[in-house]
């Protein structure tokens, strides 16, 4: 046998006796990282939060109670007006028309009552002297009547034309401010068209809307708390004043109408303001993130870590408290539960939790918010 084929044979043996000596490799064991909190129980609230609108009590829509073409427009959005201010007009020259013709038909008829009061007096003094008979005295004393109450009929008439005439005049019968603008100079605009709408001076509300699941909880609340956008750091109490008992075909929610105190005179039409319902828990309750909680089989549930594996625990949900879900039962405190990375977990499977030293802070942080309403 020659060289090269003993150092081929030589390399096949060694490769095999290699192969023949070596493990198999073991499959790594799946951790899955984790952020988790230890539970501790507390007296709470339960605040559920609607975010509106600030909107005036009440809102007029002021329109012009004769038809005609606007000439002038004294108001802009954001003025504020007074009651008995002019708004807007209207072209006066065809009611003024129909006002001397109303005037002129009062004329005729006061001459034409004048004419039958003379007759009738005449005819009354040719009756003493028996110079008519009774009959043509009583033809008289119809005649006069009857004019008479043409007199009334064009007074009337007259007087009603000369009311249509100030119509042309829109003045405002509040005091607010001009909320909205709908017609212009020189449009022609119905008889009650809306054209200026004015937000009266006074009472202010927060318009929000309430789903169907959060109605009975609402009804019952007495505390209730609202804070703008613009100034979250000031609470101001309100009331709920008014709660629609149908819902909105396009939002599926309940509307409500939240009155504001009479301090609030820094909070403005239009602001975006948050009503927070308040309502006393009894008893002492857990408190955890809303991101801890998983859907499973039509019932929610928690990770609790036992052994540093997680099983799945199902638990009944009290209420909301803030951006947080407060617990009537399922976990107890002192267990540690799961409040990042809840979807990627199975039962049994081994976890590593992440800020170990982050997750206390945030349990002895969570245990004393819980005694303390937000």
């Amino acid at each position: 046998m020659s060289t090269p084929t003993r150092s081929a044979l030589l390399a096949v043996f060694v490769v095999t006796l290699l192969g023949a000596c070596s493990k198999p490799v073991e499959k790594a064991e799946d951790i899955r990282p984790v952020r988790a909190l230890k539970l501790a129980a507390g007296n709470a609230d339960t605040v559920a939060e609607f975010s509106g609108d600030v909107r005036p009590r009440i809102e007029s829509r002021l329109g012009f109670r004769v038809g005609g073409k606007i000439v002038a427009r004294k108001v802009d959005v954001g003025n504020l007006v007074k009651r008995g201010q002019v708004l807007m007009q209207l072209d006066p020259q065809d009611l003024r028309l129909a006002q001397l013709q109303a005037n002129a038909a009062q004329k005729a008829a006061l001459s034409n009552r004048d004419l039958a009061k003379a007759e009738l007096q005449r005819y009354q003094d040719l009756r003493a002297k028996n110079f008519v008979s009774q009959a043509v005295l009583d033809a008289k004393q119809t005649a006069f009547q009857a004019a008479q109450a043409s007199l009334d009929q064009a007074v009337a008439a007259s007087q009603n034309q000369s009311n249509q005439t100030g119509y042309t005049t829109l003045v405002s019968d509040v005091e607010g401010v001009v909320t909205s603008v709908d017609a212009e100079v020189g449009q022609v605009v119905a008889a009650g068209a809306p054209v200026v709408k004015v937000a009266q001076s006074g009472e202010k509300e927060v318009v929000i809307g309430i789903p169907e699941d959060q109605l009975a909880m609402v009804r019952q609340v007495s505390d209730i708390r609202v804070h703008v956008w613009a100034d979250p750091g000031k609470e101001l109490s309100g009331k709920l004043r008014e709660l629609s008992p149908i819902a909105d075909p396009a939002s599926r929610t309940y509307t409500a109408k939240i009155t504001l105190p009479p301090e609030a005179t820094d909070v403005k039409l239009g602001m975006t303001a948050y009503v927070a319902f308040r309502a006393k828990i009894p008893k002492a309750m857990i408190k955890v993130p809303l991101s801890a909680l998983v859907r499973q089989q039509n019932a929610t549930a928690v990770w609790v870590i036992e052994n540093g594996a997680v099983k799945l625990a199902p638990v009944q949900v009290a209420g909301p408290s803030g951006n947080d879900i407060l617990l009537a039962g399922g976990v107890t405190a002192g267990q540690t539960i799961v409040i990042a990375g809840v979807n990627l977990l199975k039962n049994g499977q081994k976890v590593t939790i992440l800020d170990d030293d982050l997750a206390v802070r945030d349990a002895a942080l969570r245990s004393s918010e819980s005694g303390t309403p937000k």
